[in-house]
């Protein structure tokens, strides 16, 4: 049974993409979009960076988006997901799913804007460099690999051997 794999990172770092593709390589599988589950909320949202209330919100969505994983993968689905994962909503994830496997792609701001640039962008370019410094120096998750300069099919094959590696057994 693989580990449910979490991709965290800043903008256009390619969390999405590679853990569609990722999901999409299994027989039974799921991918899981953070910001899908935090725009659950119609009225009342706040940001990640709108203090404590936006704080509150991102460790419902993490709850949440652990809670969905924890019922496919009961299920027997491979799950991917992606989010941003902070020092504050680390152990959330960490006591909400404990055999997820945490991956944050690093990229340079140079680099991500390049690839915003090839696909619509939803937040202002002031959030855009505010969420790349926010991830800049990840929190201790299980693996950090720099995706700077690498194609889309190196990333989704590097996180895809990282992610075999981890494997449960």
């Amino acid at each position: 049974m693989m580990r449910p794999l979490v991709l965290s990172g800043g903008p256009a770092v390619g969390k999405t993409t590679c853990g569609r593709a990722l999901a999409a390589a299994h027989d039974r599988a799921a991918y899981i979009d953070g910001d899908d589950i935090r725009q659950l909320v119609v009225t009342g949202a706040a940001t990640l960076w709108s203090g404590p209330e936006g704080q509150a919100q991102h460790e419902l969505a993490v709850r949440n988006t652990a809670a969905l994983a924890g019922n496919l993968l009961a299920d027997g689905f491979a799950v991917t997901a992606s989010d941003v994962v902070t020092a504050e909503v680390l152990p959330v994830y960490r006591e909400q799913l404990p055999s997820c496997f945490i991956v944050h792609l690093a990229i340079s701001l140079d680099a991500a804007r390049a690839r915003a640039a090839t696909r619509p962008v939803y937040i202002t370019d002031e959030e855009f460099e505010l969420l790349h410094r926010m991830t800049a120096a990840p929190p201790a998750v299980d693996l950090v690999i720099d995706v700077t300069g690498m194609t889309v099919e190196q990333q989704i094959r590097r996180v895809g051997d990282a992610w075999t590696a981890a494997e449960l057994h």
